[in-house]
């Protein structure tokens, strides 16, 4: 049973977004925290003026070293029974928070991942590509059936983020926390979130970042 979820927010130069997500998150009464990581504008100082708690890194160190933060920050206090992580983009729409959470309690998953792949038809064409062969992939190596293994936006529970060592400094940390959770032999479900594309320009780089996801696969099989 999820009783106390809070929210992580990794973010980076999203001053444009990030005050309104934080507001509609507080309203729903979710204790929210915002890893600022190394940003150049206001993300710090709106995310804080609509009550965020800010973890700031004094430099960009990545998606990965951020989130890191986070969970270190949070599961030193002791408070909550999961975490909820979403972008700061404002890609993720708040309301889908509660199908993490229904599938989370239905199931029994210690790891929920939104899935975006049930309607496709605003994602552009290398990301559906993309996220279709990594998903495959992540899929055949861990033996579950998980069709969005790169979207962000997901439910963690603490009790697993206590078992397992996160190292990844970048976009490939959604791919080591499902390995590890495979390996840890809990269970990972997925809950259908919706896809919201606007006018910003993605921090992937499709290439780069299928490297580094190569690399983990490469790393984790070596790796106890």
């Amino acid at each position: 049973m999820i009783k106390d979820p809070c929210i992580l927010i990794p973010s980076y130069n999203e001053e444009r977004t990030i005050g309104e997500i934080v507001r509609r998150l507080k309203e729903l009464k979710f204790t929210v925290y915002v890893v600022d990581d190394g940003s150049s504008d206001a993300t710090a100082l709106r995310a804080g003026a609509e009550g965020a708690i800010v973890i700031k890194n004094n430099v960009n160190m990545g998606k990965g070293a951020a989130m890191r933060a986070g969970f270190g920050r949070i599961l030193g206090e002791d408070r909550f029974d999961s975490i909820i992580v979403m972008d700061g983009d404002d890609q993720h729409d708040v309301n889908d928070i509660a199908f993490l959470v229904k599938k989370a309690q239905e199931s029994g998953a210690d790891l929920v991942i939104g899935d975006r792949m049930q309607d496709t038809s605003r994602m552009p064409i290398i990301r559906i590509a993309t996220n279709r062969f990594m998903s495959w992939l992540l899929s055949v190596m861990t033996g579950r059936d998980i069709p969005d293994t790169q979207c962000g936006f997901r439910l963690i529970k603490t009790d697993l983020l206590n078992k397992i060592e996160l190292r990844s400094s970048s976009y490939d940390i959604d791919s080591e926390i499902i390995l590890q959770a495979a390996k840890a032999g809990v269970k990972i479900g997925s809950a259908p979130v919706k896809t919201v594309y606007k006018d910003e320009k993605s921090k992937i780089n499709p290439f780069v970042d299928t490297l580094r996801f190569i690399r983990l696969l490469i790393l984790n099989a070596f790796r106890r």
